[in-house]
Formats: structure tokens, sequence, C-alpha cells
């Protein structure tokens, strides 16, 4: 995949080993556009319609995995269904052995999933509430967030 590529220059190029070693998922409900009806739903949490996007991002901020779903999706299951595609990836995350989750996915069911499907450690952060996985990604871990879907005001993010 080309993406996988660019991202694997991009962290040679930093230094980095191309494989990442920890990730960060996180999710974020759009309101859909008024004319958009497939996989839209309602997010009760955000009393919002439209649809959900759970990403996977390493430390800095590249993209590893997105998934868009209807916004109706829960935390736990889009985590499971955005992993399950970074599982896929098997040998562009070799060295992945910690995920990094937020309270959404602090559910020990979930947890044991991701740690007996995936093999992966699962590390939650509790955050203050208007914070997001971006500046968890560049404070907490001292890294320089590259993630550009930071407002949901992106090209993609304007038609979801």
């Amino acid at each position: 995949m080309i993406h996988d590529q660019l991202r694997d220059w991009t962290r040679i190029e930093i230094e980095r080993h191309p494989s990442p070693s920890e990730a960060i998922i996180d999710s974020q409900s759009v309101k859909s556009a008024a004319m958009v009806s497939q996989s839209v739903g309602f997010d009760a949490g955000k009393k919002l319609k439209g649809r959900k996007r759970f990403m996977t991002v390493d430390t800095l901020g590249l993209v590893l995995r997105v998934l868009v779903t209807a916004a109706n999706v829960g935390e736990r299951e889009g985590g499971k269904q955005v992993l399950k595609r970074v599982k896929q990836s098997d040998q562009k995350i070799s060295r992945l052995t910690t995920i990094w989750v937020d309270g959404g996915n602090d559910y020990e069911p979930f947890m044991q999933w991701v740690m007996n499907f995936c093999r992966w450690i699962v590390q939650v952060v509790l955050r203050p509430e208007q914070t997001f996985m971006f500046y968890f990604a560049q404070k907490t871990l001292g890294c320089r967030a590259h993630f550009w879907l930071v407002d949901g005001m992106s090209p993609i993010g304007s038609r979801l």
C-alpha cells in the first residue's frame, strides 16, 4: 500500500524504525451532510447524527489504519474492527507491542480481546475532557504529531 510505504519512509527519515512499537487509537463522531444516507447512525453520547472515524496512529501521529462507520457503532466494537485491520498488516507492524486508549475503551472484555487476539498490551490514559489523541501524542509521548484530522475540518471530514 502506498500510504504504508510513505509512513515507513517518514519514520526512517527521522531516524525511527519503520515499524512502530506503540500506537494510539481514538474515535471521532462527525455530523454527516444532509443528503448522505449510507452508514449514518446516531451517536447518543454526543447527540449527533452522522458517522464515526476510528483512527489508529503511531506515536508520531502517522496513520496506521482508519475505519469509518455509522455514528452509533460503539467505541469498543469500532476499536476491535480497526485493530483487526491493523493486525492484518502484520509485517508492517511487527514491533507493535502497546496500544494506548482513552477511557472509552477502559473495559475489561475489550482489553482482554486485544491481548488475546492481537497479543498487544493495552494502556489506558485518562485525560481532560477537552483534549484529543493528538495532544496526547504530542505532549505525553514528547513527539510531534503530524495528524491532519485534528478538528474534523479536513477534506475527508467535510464529506463524512
